[in-house]
């Protein structure tokens, strides 16, 4: 079994200075930790998976091709492999699961 912290996971995601953190690789996915603060740009381009979003704090709209959404806490967004996705008018920290099929690079 593997268990992880969200707040140990952001604790190292911080240390490493980086808006994300790949915390698991398996062979049929893999998650990450993906951190913006308000203001801050996300510069994520289309990936080559499908990948799931899960919204564990914040606050942000999120435009995934041409379909725009408020997600926050709770909030889960599947976006298509190829498909333009990010998260734009960020009002508060947003913390995100992702989780890519099949795993990231």
């Amino acid at each position: 079994m593997k268990e992880f912290r969200l707040d140990r996971l952001e604790a190292e995601r911080m240390a490493n200075q980086g808006a994300y953190l790949r915390f698991l690789r398996e062979r049929n996915m893999s998650v990450g930790l993906y951190a913006l603060a308000p203001g801050e740009q996300d510069t994520q381009r289309a990936q080559r998976q499908d990948v799931v979003n899960v919204v564990v704090s914040g606050r942000a709209a999120m435009t995934v091709g041409q379909e725009t959404t408020t997600v926050a806490r709770g909030s889960v967004v599947f976006v298509p492999a190829g498909t333009p996705a990010r998260f734009h008018h960020i009002t508060e920290d947003l913390r995100v699961l992702v989780v890519f099929s099949p795993p990231e690079g």
